[in-house]
């Protein structure tokens, strides 16, 4: 038994170990669960399709956001990542899944889009081979994938990585039609994930209130023939950092 825990990324790594042997999003090798769901492109997963969130082409139709420098947390085949950088955005982006990155990957060269995409953790990568500050940190996806205690993690990547007045910007299952509902203390006494976490406005507002709220919304239903994505079982959050007071 090993009883040196000394840091804060001790407790969290033993943390993870309690949902290590869930076959689902959270498990000792992540990855390759991930693999195994983007190895076959043409299965019928809405989020497979090449379109950008509805909420994001609204926040730049509107002029909410403006091209900078990006991060996408949790990318998958990089279709708000490729969006971003089709209008002029620098961006990174990071997944788990080296399958994901590779048809990320294509569909840049297919589309002659440049975006830089890396294969592993966002909270060891950015920092190291990955940059910053960003403008805009996009999440569509990752976030309710990952257990209670990893909000942490989030929240260190959220401060240190996020630039003054930048904007953090946030999709996620919402409460009533999927994902898990169950309060932390009872995904701990699982050890289970269930698919994915089930946020509230009220949560939402309370983990990310060190950021100003600009927008919380569901996401808007796009039927297929939409240009863009978006399914209402959604959240759509936009939140901006607020400017360093002067000393």
């Amino acid at each position: 038994m090993d009883r040196n825990i000394r840091t804060v990324d001790d407790v969290l790594r033993l943390l993870d170990g309690l949902f290590a042997q869930e076959a689902d999003r959270w498990t000792s090798d992540a990855a390759a669960w991930w693999d195994g769901f983007y190895a076959d492109r043409s299965r019928p997963v809405p989020f497979f399709v090449a379109k950008p969130d509805e909420n994001l082409v609204s926040y730049l139709d509107r002029g909410l956001i403006a091209p900078g420098r990006a991060l996408d947390v949790g990318c998958g085949p990089g279709r708000n990542a490729l969006h971003l950088a089709s209008l002029g955005f620098e961006v990174d982006a990071v997944d788990l899944s080296p399958a994901a990155i590779a048809w990320a990957e294509d569909r840049a060269r297919a589309a002659g889009v440049g975006a830089r995409f890396r294969c592993g953790d966002a909270f060891t990568l950015v920092g190291t081979e990955l940059g910053g500050p960003y403008d805009l940190v996009y999440d569509s996806g990752c976030f309710h994938h990952l257990p209670p205690h990893r909000r942490i993690s989030y929240l260190a990547l959220l401060e240190r990585h996020l630039a003054p007045r930048g904007h953090f910007a946030l999709t996620c299952f919402a409460p009533g039609e999927t994902g898990c509902e169950l309060d932390d203390a009872d995904l701990y006494r699982q050890a289970r994930l269930h698919g994915g976490l089930a946020y509230t406005a009220e949560s939402l507002r309370g983990i990310f209130s060190g950021l100003t709220e600009v927008e919380l919304r569901r996401m808007r239903h796009q039927p297929p023939g939409s240009p863009h994505f978006g399914e209402s079982f959604l959240w759509t959050a936009l939140f901006r950092r607020a400017r360093p007071e002067r000393g």
